[in-house]
């Protein structure tokens, strides 16, 4: 008798086994098709539409949303300042993600040195800035750039010039993040086995060879991904920039795609070409993680070989 009770007993904890994920992941793909999978269809659905002017006495009617077809995007694509903020957005990204990853990774080998100090205190230091909401970052970031409050020479270095706001906007950008991927990359050389190491030690590796030969490599598919994390971040400046416009005449308000996504649907009131130049980017940020994903899992195959 008792086998048949044992088996509708395992057959009810699998069932409630099979149900729990269920329930937990629930929230979470509600929320996601509520704020995010159901404005994107409508945001494409808005990208093939436009407003036609009313019929009556000097096209005073009331005005209709009728299908516009692809004239959204070849107005998107044949606009020359779109081009142009994209060349900006990728001279900071050109910068910026090649800092992110360096200064990332440097931190995150300096602080499992055998050598450092105050670990937890630098770590925190270093994380701090993440910690910080974008606007607030870069509000405080443009009082030290301005030259009657700058404490870094702000009256000497116009970093606010045509040339300086690249850095500027770059450099503001770089500290927002570095902090969380240098956790990220901390874990990660934190788990690996200290056999390797102690290994290394005897056959004489200095602390230097060790973490540039050993740890390296063998973190090389975390590095990869905060790259990608990173290109990713880069495809999104929208903050900084815009946070920093009223103090710096060079930015302008389509400075990057995405300030001028907003400047099309809240300033011009042309809210279907914002739904055309969102979905363009859209695309192009889809390419560019399948690129940068394809290029670090060949690096991270190469390094641990």
């Amino acid at each position: 008798m008792s086998g048949p009770r044992t088996a509708t007993a395992a057959s009810k904890s699998r069932s409630r086994g099979g149900l729990l994920p269920v329930a937990l992941v629930t929230p979470a793909v509600v929320l996601l098709l509520l704020f995010t999978i159901a404005p994107a269809i409508y945001a494409i659905f808005l990208s093939f539409r436009r407003m036609k002017v009313g019929k009556g006495l000097l096209g005073g009617g009331k005005p209709t949303e009728v299908w516009a077809g692809i004239s959204n995007y070849t107005s998107t694509l044949s606009d020359s300042e779109f081009w142009a903020s994209l060349g900006r957005m990728l001279l900071i990204a050109a910068f910026g993600v090649p800092l992110t990853v360096i200064l990332s990774t440097l931190f995150a080998l300096c602080l499992d040195a055998k050598r450092a100090r105050l670990v937890g205190f630098a770590r925190l230091a270093i994380f701090l800035p993440y910690a910080v909401p974008g606007v607030v970052a870069s509000l405080l970031w443009g009082f030290m750039y301005l030259p009657a409050t700058s404490p870094i020479g702000g009256d000497v270095v116009n970093y606010f010039g045509t040339k300086g706001i690249f850095f500027s906007v770059a450099n503001v950008a770089v500290w927002g993040v570095v902090g969380f991927n240098m956790v990220i990359l901390y874990t990660a050389v934190r788990s690996l086995p200290k056999e390797l190491f102690e290994a290394a030690e005897l056959d004489g590796a200095t602390e230097f060879q060790i973490a540039v030969r050993v740890k390296l490599p063998m973190i090389a598919p975390a590095v990869a991904m905060v790259a990608l994390f990173s290109v990713i971040g880069s495809l999104q400046l929208f903050n900084e920039p815009t946070t920093l416009k009223p103090l710096a005449n060079a930015i302008s308000s389509t400075w990057v795609p995405l300030m001028r996504v907003y400047t099309d649907a809240f300033v011009n009131n042309s809210i279907y070409e914002g739904a055309a130049t969102s979905f363009v980017l859209i695309a192009m940020t889809v390419a560019a993680t399948v690129l940068v994903s394809a290029v670090g899992r060949r690096i991270a195959r190469r390094s641990t070989r």
